[in-house]
């Protein structure tokens, strides 16, 4: 099934999940912007949030960790940081594996850059070592332990192969056979975006079912050029190759307003994380407008399907 923008958000329209939002506080890092955030996660018996930190006009990043002091978070002392952007975290075989998109100038056009996702794992934090990179020019490459303890690796390949976006697929024994040239290589998931259209994965869960809980963006231009990013649950069925009952779970308007990066950057939500909560509930947690750092509680996705 082709999913559209459009589409999708009629049927947002219709019952929209947001039951509450705000931005998130952050401090410690002077004048610059923190967006584009993990959900919290457990590091060595406390909460932990990474952030791509970054001025509002430029992008050189940081990815920094951050703990929560109050209603405040502070980045984590005696943690180091990383030179990424969008950063990414999960765990596989009982480690932690961090990752996030390394930018570089472009080899042969002067004044362009160039990226690749780039892995860390580790017993924590501040164990991490460098494992392996993806292919150059791709983005939102994800991971998850699956119920047989094989790896899902989900991709997101650009140009010939998958036009603005789209998303891969394939399978591991072990992070030893993560490597750029298997990442590639990855099948393409059956249709699901339209060719104007782009997204990725951001977030992965394993459900009580052993089915695979999607949480990713879906984008598109308007007739001005200016970019709409919206996240987006859905299931993907391993047996079939396909990514099932997609909807948009959030706009920008139910968030608060704020700052943008840049004018056509106003309408961005990009997904970071999502926590299941118990009372058919849980908290996604958003980059906004490439400025900001917000959460929305939401009737839980992965229960509702």
């Amino acid at each position: 099934m082709v999913f559209k923008v459009s589409n999708l958000l009629t049927e947002y329209k219709k019952h929209p999940p947001v039951m509450d939002s705000e931005k998130i506080q952050f401090t410690g890092v002077g004048e610059r912007d923190v967006y584009n955030i993990t959900a919290p996660f457990l590091d060595e018996g406390e909460w932990v949030i990474a952030a791509r930190v970054e001025g509002r006009h430029t992008e050189d990043s940081d990815v920094i960790f951050f703990v929560k002091e109050s209603d405040v978070w502070s980045p984590r002392t005696n943690t180091a940081s990383y030179n990424l952007q969008d950063p990414f975290v999960s765990t596989i075989h009982g480690q932690l594996v961090f990752g996030g998109v390394k930018i570089s100038p472009h080899p042969t056009k002067e004044g362009a850059l160039t990226w690749k996702t780039v892995f860390y794992k580790g017993e924590s934090i501040n164990d991490l070592h460098f494992f392996a990179e993806g292919p150059d020019g791709m983005k939102d490459i994800r991971l998850l332990q699956l119920e047989d303890h094989r790896i899902g690796v989900f991709t997101r390949p650009q140009g010939e192969k998958g036009g603005r976006g789209k998303i891969g697929y394939t399978e591991l024994n072990s992070l030893e056979q993560l490597q750029a040239s298997l990442i590639d290589q990855a099948p393409l998931i059956a249709p699901h975006f339209t060719e104007e259209e782009w997204g990725g994965v951001n977030d992965l869960h394993l459900l009580e079912n052993g089915k695979i809980g999607v949480l990713g963006h879906i984008a598109s231009f308007d007739e001005q050029g200016d970019r709409h990013y919206y996240p987006f649950t859905c299931i993907y069925e391993r047996q079939t190759n396909q990514l099932v009952g997609m909807n948009i779970i959030a706009t920008r308007n139910d968030f608060p307003e704020g700052p943008a990066k840049r004018p056509d950057l106003k309408d961005v939500l990009f997904s970071g994380g999502l926590v299941q909560l118990e009372g058919g509930k849980a908290e996604l947690y958003v980059g906004v407008s490439d400025a900001e750092a917000h959460k929305a509680v939401i009737l839980n996705p992965f229960t509702r399907k």
